[in-house]
């Protein structure tokens, strides 16, 4: 990796706001501020930005500024930070101060005279550090808490003096000089009653005491090391609504800074004079003045700028503001002016126009914004109610963008130009605007992905709800349903145009994988937008990272053994006498491989990207960091996705990711790269020069640490339509481009400095010393090639029968051109052919037996065509269970036998299935190594006996290793058997051993007629007769010297044989102990099942004694809660009849109403008769009955049952309702209407039947009542009766329970399991032991530790409010003593007063309310007052409506006035026409001359004397009116008549 010099940063739109203290102020118009991995030092007027990069590319802690503006100092992060101080204007280095912390700075101040920097690291060593900068030299150092700590300040008045302020304390340094030199001591800072606070502000005062902020937004003033006071406002409101941001001492005024946007100033002499006044410590005061600057700000910190002699403030704002304050407090004060605007917190989303150098992004702070990259300024900004997750441009269109919210709502949004619209042609030519266009809601959770297809007909949006909603393009986005998917969304990513099909790859948080086909609108139901019908392939990633570990270890091992194995080789070349150039190399210890593991929680999908039709790349983060994996959807969807293992088929490990994952990548096809944004903020670049991916494409790649290394992981990456920028955005907030510079663009010659020209020529130095091994290995080579021809012509001039064939020829040619190779490799080779001739003729000869044993083209194992044939016969069948052609083969078929053999004896099988595996091995080991003792006996029969090696002992077989043999027999057996027998018979003495046995043993026991060895057992006789064509003569010198290798050859291959016998002997016995361990695992189990068994034997028994018992309780409840339906069934029908009842009664009612008002309405009203007609509507119809029968008896005997008539005629009225006379409704009375009459009669007739039906129904009703009561009496029984059964049932499960638990279950145990220790031994009495699972102990142990943290937790409460209590107790105490003393006040000035003690509630209760009574009295007083002056002005307003009236009628008049002299206008005007021509214009120039006059005199005053009149001609303008004009003419006229008259008289 290469650090990138040709990407070169252009400009930054961020501001991490949320980072405390990030703004410093060089001059008037330029602020600095940490974006990223560097300082930024941006002009406000001209917006020009000047970078500073971090020195060690590993994060920026602080900025300081230094009090001339001539300096501003940078603490970095990273291994052993430095702090750089650098001159201003160059911003170039000026000093570096190292070994101030370990890992970062936090925190740096300069004291006022600029000559000492304090500087602050964070964890672990939290050292405070004083620094001689100019020196860069440390003159103190010490450790300045256990915990964070946030800030350091130098006091403004003693230099001597520091504080510090952290993490729930606050600490007071000072630099005395001791005996032993200048030290730092610190005084920690109590906060006694108060509570412990995070102090995150603070400042000194000129005496020394100091002003520290609380969370809780009160100031406290400490002294001493102790809280003196603590300050609030008025009515104990805190000074700020939470915490203290800030406090600045300037200028004799104190000012604090609050996260609530209000900065107050305080009078510092009341603060520094300040005494507690009770025991609260509690002190309030009014700020002098404040300056709210609004609702959503949150101000961080503020620095002070000198403009013109002017003070200006200019603050950082946590919300993304940066703000210049005038805090003057006057009648000139500034309004607060918002110099820039960012995004606060971390960008969510990025995305560029596909036509435009426009950007759009969105964050969690509501607002979207537009930005033009080519001009490098911010256009618009649209704030919603909720914030923005997700971001995209529409790929067609050039304004739309789509935008997802956390409240899963989509929004698409219109950018356009206001220059184009009408009236606008004015403006900035840097301006745009945004415009709603549509909003709906999708889902129901954030919208985390969105994705316009290729073609832009289809938009598709993701969220956390695990949904995906399509939607169709036309002039409005019109929705096509959503699916499910596995997990929450984490990106959408559309097949490349080049693919066939367009298909969606969904990336879900959880591993999953999802790939699905554009849908189409028509096709989707209208029930639902729930598409259940399309076509879906799921991907289940499978870790297999920590597979490609242990791969990666054994590879390791095994080039490790083969360097052992070379070693030894060199070992063996030394001890023949050989030089070998050698490299020592320590041996290390073998370590066993780790197992395999897979995490519990599957890695998150970070990122991913088509690679082929089906085919993808994801990033993972996680365990499974590290890599690039490939993956390929399979096309068995039919399997539940959730059980689903898929295991990519390709990986590429990606260099220093294991704990840095890629959360984006993008690419750039011009000029062909690979971004990759990385989680600690730094931007990859890999150059791509082929179209695939692969370990070796990307092994080189480009880097630049872009973004904050802790928390600006990149979030998004982008390239600009042409490809000719690129712009990452980070979770720190910033936002950064970057210019792309093609190869052409590139300087030729990159600037190297010190270090790469030293690399360099190390680089060529090494490049000249491997050319010169190469040209020296070349010089060998000849040599041995001009030895070669050399010893052709030697060979060609030998006997025909010595000399070598040409077969050999080739194999030594192909030696020399293999040994050419490895020459040339740097292999460690020596020059055998110059050293030793013969070993080259050994190594010839065993590489034409290699040669000779090759096999052709056309050679076909026989073997492996046995197994292809066996395979396709019996491969069987792999269609689906659930096929029709499926064909069902003998061992598939499932029977009981078949399943107990799967339960029980299945792991027994496979075990002895292993154990006769294991013997068969063993027999072949035994006939191999008879073989190979047969070969070493052969070659030490060519070997003096001295030099013979012992042989190993042929291991022989057991008669019970091979139990089958006893039941096997053949006709020698039986021979045996029989000779046995006859001997038995003959003996009188018992032979030992079974004949049997014996004869078994004899036979598979005896040792096999030795076989002829292999060819390879014979490697020594490849120099033969047939070979060499040799004959036989007498022993040369070339002879002898074959003899002495054959001899030395023998000695090899014997030690060779002896060993191999003896590694065969090893090996197996490694594989008897693996077996044997096996074993005692497969005993330990089916012990342990043998056992459950047992127990589930026993619990079987218990339960079966219970049943009975159980089933009944169980039919009883049953029974009973059969019968409470019934009940409730009947219940709810009577309560139903019940409700219907109380409908009809009133019903009735109202009817019975009804008649009543229908015979109230036919009386009418004075009708004489009304009493007799309600009498008769009254009675019953059983009066009238008797009344019948009275009469009709008075007819037959009017004397003798007159009398008994009338009393019960008179019982029978009273019933009716009558009590003054006997009435006959058969008769209408004489006055009274015939059809009233009737009418009455019939209305009677319809009341009896309205009540006779009303009464049905009330009994009906009450009975209906009696019924619903009964039944609920035996609904109470019931249940009560239930509940007695159920707490039966209870009892009995309970003894059930009892009885199982009084059986004893084993459980085994390892030895690590157990934990119940005595004295680091293991009891011997386990009874009083529990036994627990891992989990469950852990979550033991775990509660332990909550509950002492909540135990810690209560504690702290109970103490705060036991002092609370004791605080109000105090108070408590305090009150009563100053109600006592007040009562006892009062007392004594009640006897002062009135002589005794009086009660004045009692006497205000009895006595009149004073005050309330002259409230009274004025308030009656005002009402007359404003009755008096009501009446007045109704006077006043009667009389101007009658002067208004006069006036109406004075101004008729003047109208008819007017119009009678329009009419003699008119009548002049006739008579004038008649004159001659000459008095026409004698009377012309008199009009006009007249005219002129009354012109003249309308310009001064007007001479009419009448003030109606003057108002009728004098117009408003000053000038006669045309009216007025008319009526002058008119007197004119008539003066020049009347003159002219009298001449003609006196003519």
């Amino acid at each position: 990796p290469q650090e990138a010099g040709g990407r070169v940063e252009e400009h930054s739109f961020g501001y991490d706001c949320t980072r405390p203290v990030n703004l410093m102020m060089m001059d008037t118009h330029t602020v600095g501020y940490i974006a990223g991995n560097q300082v930024m030092l941006q002009n406000l007027r001209t917006k020009n930005q000047t970078y500073v990069r971090s020195s060690c590319g590993s994060g920026i802690g602080f900025i300081t500024a230094h009090p001339s503006k001539e300096y501003f100092a940078v603490g970095e992060k990273g291994k052993k930070p430095n702090i750089v101080i650098y001159s201003y204007p160059s911003v170039r280095p000026y000093r570096i101060l190292k070994g101030g912390t370990e890992v970062a700075y936090v925190f740096g101040d300069f004291n006022r005279t600029g000559t000492l920097l304090a500087s602050v690291g964070s964890s672990p060593d939290y050292m405070l550090t004083i620094w001689d900068w100019k020196q860069e030299d440390t003159l103190l150092r010490s450790k300045a808490f256990a915990q964070d700590v946030y800030k350091v300040m130098f006091s403004a008045e003693n230099e001597e003096h520091l504080t510090t302020g952290g993490s729930g304390h606050i600490k007071f340094w000072k630099m005395a000089l001791t005996l032993t030199g200048l030290k730092l001591q610190g005084a920690l800072g109590r906060f006694g009653k108060t509570a412990v606070s995070d102090i995150i502000s603070f400042v000194e005062l000129p005496d020394g005491k100091v002003v520290s902020g609380t969370e809780w937004g009160n100031l406290l003033l400490w002294e001493g090391g102790l809280i003196k006071v603590e300050l609030c406002q008025v009515g104990r409101k805190p000074c700020h609504k939470g915490p203290v941001s800030q406090l600045i001492f300037d200028e004799g005024e104190l000012y604090s800074v609050g996260i609530d946007g209000v900065i107050r100033m305080w009078n510092f002499e009341v603060v520094d004079t300040a005494d507690p006044v009770d025991d609260t410590g509690l002190v309030e005061m009014e700020p002098m003045n404040e300056l709210w600057l609004g609702k959503n700000v949150s101000l961080n910190f503020m620095t002070k700028i000198l403009d013109h002699e002017q003070p200006f403030w200019y603050a950082q704002d946590m919300s993304g503001t940066i703000w210049k304050l005038d805090l003057t407090f006057s009648n000139m004060t500034h309004d607060p002016e918002r110099v820039c605007t960012f995004h606060s917190g971390r960008i969510e989303a990025i995305s560029v126009s596909p036509f435009t150098y426009l950007m759009a992004t969105t964050a969690l702070d509501r607002s979207v914004r537009i930005y033009d990259f080519g001009s490098n300024s911010q256009l618009s900004v649209i704030k919603f109610k909720q914030g923005g997750t997700a971001l995209t441009w529409a790929p067609a269109v050039v304004s739309l963008i789509a935008v997802g919210f956390e409240d899963g709502v989509v929004r698409i949004i219109e950018v356009y130009d206001p220059k184009l619209l009408p009236g606008h042609e004015g403006q900035a030519k840097e301006s745009a605007e945004i415009n709603l266009k549509q909003v709906f809601k999708p889902h129901s959770a954030a919208v985390t992905a969105l994705a316009y297809e290729q073609k832009g007909d289809v938009f598709a949006t993701g969220s956390k709800d695990k949904t995906v909603f399509f939607f169709a393009i036309e002039d409005e986005y019109k929705p096509i349903g959503f699916i499910s998917v596995p997990g929450p969304v984490q990106a959408l990513q559309w097949s490349p145009p080049s693919h066939d099909k367009s298909m969606l790859l969904i990336l879900c948080e959880n591993g999953f994988a999802v790939q699905v086909p554009a849908p189409l609108p028509e096709k989707q139901g209208t029930a639902t937008y729930h598409i259940k019908n399309l076509p879906t392939q799921y991907f289940h990633f499978y870790s297999i990272k920590s597979r490609i570990k242990v791969k990666n270890l054994s590879f390791e091992k095994e080039k490790q053994k083969k360097e052992k194995e070379r070693l030894e080789w060199i070992k063996q070349q030394k001890e023949m006498g050989l030089e070998v150039d050698e490299t020592k190399e320590e041996e290390a210890e073998e370590e066993p491989l780790p197992p395999i593991y897979i995490p519990e929680e599957p890695s998150p999908i970070l990122c991913g990207f088509y690679s082929a039709p089906g085919k993808f790349w994801l990033s993972l983060g996680g365990y499974d960091s590290g890599f690039l994996y490939h993956c390929e959807f399979s096309h068995n969807d039919e399997e539940d996705p959730e059980k689903r293992k898929d295991e990519p088929f390709d990986v590429i490990p990606m260099k220093d990711t294991n704990d840095n994952p890629i959360h984006q990548i993008s690419f750039c096809t011009s000029n062909p790269l690979m971004f990759c944004g990385m989680q600690d903020g730094s931007l990859r670049a890999y150059p791509l020069s082929v179209k695939d991916l692969s370990a070796e494409v990307l092994k080189d790649y480009w880097y630049m640490n872009v973004h904050d290394n802790d928390n600006g992981q990149i979030r998004g990456i982008c390239c600009s339509h042409d490809e000719r920028c690129l712009i990452t955005c980070g979770g720190d907030g910033n936002i950064f481009t970057f210019d792309l510079l093609s190869e052409e663009e590139l300087p030729e010659e990159l600037p190297k400095n010190i270090e790469e020209y030293k690399q360099k020529m190390e680089y060529e130095r090494k490049m000249k010393e491997a050319e010169e091994k190469k040209n020296k290995k070349r010089e060998e080579l000849s040599a041995l090639r001009k030895d070669f021809i050399f010893l052709l012509q030697k060979n060609q001039e030998l006997p025909k029968h010595m000399q070598l064939h040409r077969e050999v020829h080739l194999a030594f040619m192909r030696v020399i051109c293999i040994y050419r190779h490895l020459l040339l490799n740097c292999c460690y080779i020596s020059c055998w052919g110059q050293r030793c001739p013969m070993l080259w003729i050994k190594v010839v000869l065993r590489i034409y037996k290699l040669y000779k044993s090759k096999p052709k083209d056309i050679y076909e194992d026989s073997k492996d065509a046995e197994e292809i044939k066996e395979a396709r016969e019996n491969i069987g069948c792999y269609r689906l269970k659930t096929a029709t052609d499926y064909t069902l083969t003998e061992d598939k078929r499932i029977s009981t036998e078949k399943k107990m053999m799967q339960l029980i004896y299945n792991v027994k099988v496979n075990m002895n299935k292993e154990i006769v595996s294991l013997r068969d091995l063993k027999v072949s080991i035994i006939d191999e190594i008879k073989s190979l003792v047969k070969e070493v006996k052969s070659i030490q029969a060519s070997l003096d006996i001295s030099e013979h090696l012992p042989i190993p002992l042929i291991p022989q077989l057991h008669p019970d290793e091979v139990p089958e043999k006893i039941v096997e027999y053949n006709s020698d057996v039986i021979l045996k058997f029989k000779e046995e027998q006859e001997a038995k018979a003959e003996l009188t003495e018992p032979l030992e051993g079974c004949p049997s046995s014996r004869a078994f043993r004899h036979v598979f026991l005896q040792t096999p007629p030795v076989e002829e060895g292999d060819p390879m057992a014979k490697a020594g006789a490849v120099v033969t007769e047939e070979a060499f064509g040799m004959e036989k003569t007498e022993p040369t010198e070339m002879e002898l010297e074959i003899l002495k290798r054959e001899k030395i050859k023998n000695l090899y291959l014997q030690e060779t044989l002896i060993k191999k016998i003896n590694t065969l002997v090893i090996n197996f016995d490694a594989e008897l102990r693996l077996l044997r361990h096996e074993k005692l695992k497969m005993d330990v189990q089916m012990k342990s099942a043998s056992l459950r068994c047992i127990t589930c034997c026993e619990e079987l028994l218990i339960l079966k004694k219970l049943e009975i018992h159980e089933d009944l309780l169980e039919e009883q409840i049953c029974g009973i809660i059969s019968e409470q339906e019934d009940i409730q069934s009947k219940l709810k029908s009577c309560l139903a009849e019940i409700e219907d009842r109380k409908c009809e009664i009133v019903m009735l009612q109202e009817r019975e109403k009804a008649l009543y008002a229908s015979f109230e309405a036919s009386l009418g009203e004075n009708n004489e008769f009304a009493d007799f007609l309600t009498n008769i509507f009254k009675t019953e119809v059983e009066c009238v009955e008797k009344e019948k029968v009275a009469r009709e008896a008075d007819e037959e005997n009017e004397n003798e049952e007159e009398g008994d008539e009338k009393p019960d005629l008179k019982t029978d009225e009273k019933k009716c309702g009558s009590e003054d006379a006997v009435f006959d409704d058969s008769l209408c009375p004489e006055g009274c209407s015939e059809d009233l009459f009737l009418n009455t009669i019939q209305l009677r007739q319809q009341r009896i039947s309205i009540e006779k039906a009303l009464a049905e129904e009330k009994k009906v009703a009450a009975d209906l009542k009696k019924e619903y009561n009964a039944l609920a009496i035996k609904v109470c029984k019931v249940e009560t009766s239930l509940d007695t059964a159920n707490k039966e049932l209870e009892a009995f499960q309970w003894e059930k329970l009892h009885r199982l638990n009084e059986l004893y279950v084993v459980v085994p145990l390892r030895l690590h399991q157990v934990q119940c220790l005595v004295d680091g031994e293991m009891p011997r009495d386990f009874s009083q032991t529990l036994v627990f699972t891992n989990q469950s102990l852990q979550y033991l142990q775990k509660r332990i530790v909550d509950l002492r943290n909540e135990k810690r937790m209560q504690r702290e409460i109970h103490k705060k409010a036991r002092e609370q209590h004791k605080q109000l107790l105090q108070d408590k105490k305090e009150m009563e003593m100053e109600i006592q003393q007040l009562e006892e006040r009062c007392n004594h000035l009640m006897m002062e007063k009135f002589g005794r003690l009086v009660d004045f509630e009692a006497v205000q209760a009895h006595s009149v309310n004073i005050p309330m009574e002259k409230m009274k009295v004025r308030i009656m007083e005002k009402e007359y007052e404003h009755f008096v002056e009501l009446k007045e002005w109704e006077e006043r307003i009667v009389g101007l409506q009658h002067q208004l009236t006069t006036l109406t009628r004075e101004n008729t008049s003047k109208l008819h006035q007017l119009n009678r002299f329009c009419h003699e206008k008119h009548q002049l005007e006739t008579e004038l026409e008649s004159l001659t021509t000459g008095q026409v214009s004698l009377l012309a120039t008199a009009v006009l001359r007249t005219v002129q006059q009354w012109d003249y005199l309308s310009l001064t005053s007007p001479p009419v004397s009448n003030p109606d009149l003057q108002s009728a001609i004098w117009a408003k303008n000053g000038r006669v009116s045309c009216r007025a004009a008319w009526l002058l003419y008119m007197l004119a006229s008539l003066q020049f008549l009347t003159q002219l008259l009298s001449k003609t008289e006196t003519n």
